[in-house]
């Protein structure tokens, strides 16, 4: 659905239970403050101490090592966090709890010390922990089991995250760039408050749900562990383009700051490297409608009829957008800057690749997993995303020493080849599914 359609369409939400209005917008700010911190945080790393916009001074190998721990350890988060709102929490007070910590957290990063920015970056991941699987439990139980509208009401609520995303980078990179890192910094918690604003007034919405309870997971039949495997395939395989997308916060931002020629003669106006960040929740809200339509389309026609495929297609996708990046490091050699339109051409790429991929493993895994096990099931692919981010800062400090025009052309490399694997072996893959998915 595109983003005009729902803006337009004001039906579209009438037609929606009233909570979904409340997580759209706690949501939308949640992710404001995540991706407008995550998009100056290396940043504010590598500038220098004496600069006119002082940072940490930082190497860039040493930012980036931060940067993938923090990200990896977000995810991560999310294991425990959803066993505490299972066993000990309900899923409202698990999202208040974990907006009251990332208030404190995004608001601690604003003080320039660095106890408080390393508390900053701990409370953080502990409240992301807490929220971000209890937000999108609560989405779900506002929609019975067969209700048609649950998966637009996920498809409103994703668009959500998008605009938090796609405003994070402009506004807070703007500030945090022109104004001073700490600017930015208490931008992203301000828009914290808010979004924990929305919720508190709006939690009477989520009175009637229900604290989940904890079902045995043994006793699993030969078709769930088979489907099971298929999924733990799926997250292993999408390790690879966690760590190769995850490039966006880190080198790539880095490559836009310290090397990419951002004026524009016209106007004389230099653009931010931060805004860089919001092309890709931009072109996820301007394509997305057509991606799913494309693959609809060749389902429809029995030309696609496999998630792994779709999956294997979006590793291969966003792998070439690396190329981009890979000439951009060529004319920096050359030229002692690379141009703007590298950057635009590989985000593109990122976001086509990510259409095709991350939306597929998310019903891969509501499609697939025993409904006693959805929730632990998404947790481990948390957990992926996690590794992928901590392998990203990997893959981002090795940079420096072997050149970051091979580090990019070996990221299009690895992708081609998994990709071209698993379509290698689709068929076989697919029939671990037992018919749902082939």
């Amino acid at each position: 659905m595109p983003l005009s359609t729902l803006l337009k369409d004001k039906k579209i939400l009438s037609n929606h239970p009233d909570g979904l209005v409340t997580l759209f917008f706690t949501e939308l700010w949640e992710r404001f403050s995540y991706y407008g911190m995550r998009a100056i945080l290396v940043l504010y790393l590598v500038s220098e101490t004496n600069s006119s916009n002082p940072g940490l001074g930082w190497t860039n190998s040493e930012a980036i090592s931060l940067y993938g721990w923090y990200t990896a350890l977000v995810y991560l988060s999310c294991i425990p966090g959803g066993i505490i709102a299972d066993k000990y929490l309900s899923s409202q007070k698990a999202v208040i709890w974990g907006g009251v910590l990332l208030c404190f957290g995004h608001l601690s990063l604003a003080i320039q010390n660095l106890s408080f920015f390393y508390g900053g970056l701990l409370l953080i991941i502990v409240g992301v922990g807490l929220l971000k699987p209890s937000i999108s439990t609560l989405v779900g139980s506002l929609y019975s089991a067969n209700d048609i509208k649950r998966d637009q009401g996920f498809t409103i609520f994703y668009i959500g995250i998008n605009i938090g995303a796609f405003l994070a980078s402009l506004i807070v990179g703007y500030v945090g760039e022109v104004f001073g890192w700490h600017y930015g910094f208490s931008l992203a918690g301000i828009g914290m408050i808010i979004g924990q604003i929305f919720f508190l007034f709006g939690r009477k919405k989520f009175n009637n749900v229900k604290k989940k309870i904890l079902v045995s997971h043994k006793n699993l039949n030969n078709i769930e562990i088979d489907r099971l495997k298929l999924i733990a395939l799926a997250s292993f395989i999408l390790i690879v383009f966690w760590a190769s997308f995850e490039q966006a916060g880190g080198l790539m931002n880095i490559f836009a700051y310290q090397k990419t020629d951002r004026l524009i003669d016209i106007i004389d106006f230099q653009v931010p490297a931060s805004w860089f960040q919001s092309i890709n929740p931009l072109m996820i809200m301007i394509l997305g409608f057509y991606v799913s339509t494309f693959w609809y389309f060749l389902e429809k026609k029995r030309i696609v009829n496999s998630s792994i495929f779709k999956i294997a297609i979006g590793i291969i996708i966003m792998g070439l957008g690396f190329i981009f990046m890979f000439f951009a490091s060529l004319q920096f050699e050359i030229d002692g800057k690379s141009s703007m339109y590298w950057l635009v051409l590989a985000y593109l790429f990122h976001t086509l690749g990510e259409l095709c991929a991350s939306p597929v493993i998310l019903s891969y895994i509501t499609k697939l997993s025993p409904q006693r096990l959805v929730s632990s099931v998404m947790g481990i692919y948390f957990a992926a995303i996690g590794i992928g981010n901590k392998i990203a800062g990997l893959i981002g400090q090795y940079s420096e020493k072997l050149g970051e025009q091979y580090i990019f052309l070996g990221i299009t490399m690895i992708c081609a080849s998994v990709g071209i694997i698993v379509i290698l072996f689709n068929k076989k893959l697919s029939k671990l599914s037992h018919g749902i998915d082939n």
